[in-house]
C-alpha cells in the first residue's frame, strides 16, 4: 500500500471508471493520479470487503474507508503465526552483510508455517516502533564511532597553589553496541583532541570504518554540508587508522543521536558520582572515570538480553580494523609560501628550503622534535625542531652555488683577515659573527666591510670601525656612511664624566656613627 492514501472521493470515481465505465487498472490510475499498482491495490481491497457495485446509500465516506483500510485490530492476530526473536533479530543485523532477507530465509527453515518476507518485515518494523526512539536508528558492528565532548567540565585543584582547572570530557561511543570511552583532558585543542581519539581506540583494540564527530575547530576548519574542510592533522591522524571523517551536520543533533545519548548517560553516570569528590590531578580523575566506566559498559541492558561490554566482545570487536604498529604520531601542519631567501617561518623560526622553491608553496608538518616540508607531496626538507624565536635552520644543501662560496669561509678566516687591518676592525667582525645572525647574511655583512678597506683604504676603515663602535652603529651602510663623509676624521665625543667625590667629609657620618 503507498504510504500517502487518496481522498475516500477519488477511490468512488476510480470504482466508477472501473465498473460503470468499464476501463482497465492501467486508464483508471491516471486519471485518479496514481500509479496503475495502486489502483489495482484499491480495487482489491473493494473486492475483499465484499461490498457490491453501486454503494448502497447508507455507505458514507467514513464507512467505506473503514471497509477498505481495516484497523490493525482486525488483521489476524500476530501469534497466530509463530514470530521469531526480534531482539535477536536486531543484534544479527548489525553484523556486516546481514539483511532481513537472510534472517526471514533462516525464520523460514525453522518455522515452515510462518509468515511471508512482506509480513515478517511488517511485524519487525512495527517491533520497532513499539521500543525507544533511540533504537530505531541501525549500526553495522565496526561501521560508526561517534566522538564529541561533553558539555560539563570537572574541577581539578592544584595542590600547592589551589588554582582550580576546569578539565573537559571526551566522549565516545560506537554505533552497534553502545560501547563507550570517556577520559578527562586539559583542553579540546588539536593536540588533545588527537589524542583522545589515539586513547580510545587503544581502548576499543581497534578501528572503525567511519568517525562521526562535531563540527569543532580541531575536527573542520570550515563546516559543510557538501564539502567540509578537514583540520589536516585531524584528517592525518584518521588515515592512519584507516577510517574516513563524516562530520556532522550543523545544528542536527540527530546525526549523532548516539554519542548526544553517550554524553548524557557519562554525565549522570560517571559525573554526577564524581561531584562531591576533590581532585588534584588529572591523572586522579582519569582514574576514577575508568573504573565507572568499565562498570557502566557492564551494566545490563533493561530492555534487551546483555550489556554493552558483552555486545562488543561478541559482536562489534571482531568487526573492528586491526591497529597499526605503531599509534599515531602528533603533527601539526601549516601551508607557507617559500620567502626570497628560501626560507619558511614555523613558529617565528625560519627552515630552509632548496632555492629552486622561492616563491612556491609548500606544506609543513611539525611536532615537538622534527619540521618536515613538502612540495607536491613529496618531501624536500627535514629540519630537528628549534624554538629560538627569529633565528634561521639551513642546510648546506639548500643554497645557490653563489652562497654556498661565503658559507665555506670559516668565521676564523674572516677574523685573521679583519686582524690584519686592526683591532676595531677584529672587534666589529667578532661581534657581528657572535650576534647570532642568520650565517649567510652575517657572513655577507663582514665580507662587505673587509672589502671597504680595498676601496678607501685599510686605516681609514680601522677608523671608520672605531667610531662604528662608539656610535653602536655595525651595519654596513653605517661604516660605508662613516667613510663616505670622512666623519671617521672627526673628534669622537667624550662621554661625560661625574667628579670623584670624596672619601672623608664632615657630613659624611662614617660606620662608627651607628654604633
Amino acid at each position: 500500500m503507498p504510504r500517502r492514501r487518496i481522498p475516500v472521493r477519488k477511490i468512488k470515481e476510480a470504482l466508477r471508471l472501473k465498473f460503470t465505465c468499464g476501463l482497465t487498472d492501467r486508464q483508471v490510475a491516471p486519471s485518479i493520479g496514481v500509479a496503475r499498482s495502486t489502483a489495482a491495490e484499491y480495487f482489491r481491497r473493494f473486492t475483499a470487503s465484499g461490498l457490491p457495485y453501486p454503494l448502497p446509500e447508507e455507505i458514507d465516506d467514513a464507512s467505506l474507508a473503514a471497509r477498505l483500510f481495516p484497523p490493525a485490530s482486525s488483521l489476524p492476530p500476530p501469534l497466530s503465526r509463530p514470530l521469531p526473536d526480534f531482539a535477536a533479530t536486531q543484534r544479527e543485523l548489525r553484523k556486516k552483510g546481514v539483511t532481513l532477507m537472510l534472517l526471514w530465509e533462516e525464520y523460514r527453515e525453522h518455522h515452515p508455517d510462518g509468515y511471508q518476507y512482506s509480513r515478517f518485515c511488517d511485524h519487525y518494523r512495527l517491533w520497532l516502533r513499539r521500543r525507544d526512539l533511540v533504537m530505531r536508528q541501525e549500526y553495522k558492528a565496526g561501521q560508526k564511532m561517534f566522538v564529541d565532548y561533553a558539555g560539563k567540565t570537572m574541577p581539578v585543584v592544584d595542590r600547592f597553589t589551589g588554582e582550580v582547572h576546569d578539565a573537559q570530557i571526551f566522549v565516545s561511543v560506537l554505533g552497534a553496541s553502545n560501547y563507550t570511552f570517556s577520559e578527562a583532558t586539559w583542553t579540546q585543542t588539536l593536540p588533545d583532541w588527537t589524542a583522545s581519539h589515539v586513547r580510545a581506540f587503544e581502548y576499543f583494540e581497534g578501528s572503525c570504518d567511519e568517525l562521526i564527530p562535531d563540527n569543532l575547530k580541531s575536527a573542520v576548519t570550515t563546516p559543510s554540508f557538501y564539502d567540509p574542510v578537514l583540520n589536516p592533522t585531524y584528517e592525518e591522524m584518521a588515515a592512519h587508522y584507516g577510517t574516513a571523517v563524516l562530520p556532522a551536520r550543523v545544528r542536527r543533533p540527530r546525526d549523532k543521536a548516539k554519542v548526544e545519548a553517550g554524553v548524557l548517560l557519562v554525565t549522570r553516570w560517571i559525573l554526577a558520582r564524581l561531584r562531591n569528590r576533590t581532585f588534584f590531578s588529572l591523572a586522579e580523575l582519569n582514574g576514577e572515570i575508568r573504573r565507572l566506566l568499565e562498570a557502566l559498559n557492564s551494566r545490563p541492558f533493561r530492555k534487551m538480553e546483555g550489556s554493552r561490554k558483552s555486545l562488543f566482545e561478541t559482536m562489534e570487536k571482531p568487526a573492528l580494523k586491526a591497529l597499526p604498529e605503531r599509534p599515531f604520531e602528533y603533527g601539526e601542519w601549516k601551508r607557507a609560501t617559500v620567502n626570497i631567501d628560501y626560507h619558511i617561518d614555523v613558529e617565528r623560526h625560519y627552515y630552509s628550503v632548496p632555492y629552486t622553491l622561492r616563491g612556491f608553496e609548500v606544506d609543513a608538518r611539525f611536532n615537538a622534535s622534527t619540521v618536515e616540508i613538502f612540495h607536491q607531496g613529496k618531501r624536500v626538507a627535514s629540519h630537528a625542531r628549534s624554538f629560538l624565536k627569529g633565528r634561521h635552520t639551513t642546510l648546506q644543501e639548500h643554497l645557490p652555488p653563489s652562497h654556498r662560496e661565503y658559507r665555506e669561509w670559516p668565521p676564523s678566516r674572516l677574523i685573521a683577515w679583519a686582524t690584519t687591518i686592526g683591532p676595531r676592525t677584529a672587534e666589529v667582525v667578532e661581534t657581528i659573527l657572535s650576534a647570532g645572525a642568520y650565517p649567510v647574511q652575517g657572513y655577507r655583512r663582514c665580507l662587505g666591510i673587509l672589502r671597504l678597506g680595498k676601496k678607501y683604504g685599510e686605516a681609514r676603515l680601522e677608523s671608520a670601525c672605531e667610531r662604528a663602535l662608539a656610535l653602536r652603529a655595525l651595519s654596513y651602510k653605517s661604516i660605508e656612511s662613516i667613510l663616505k663623509t670622512g666623519s671617521e676624521k672627526l673628534p669622537l665625543r667624550k662621554k661625560a664624566t661625574t667628579p670623584e667625590l670624596p672619601l672623608f667629609h664632615d657630613n659624611i657620618r662614617g660606620p662608627g656613627y651607628y654604633h
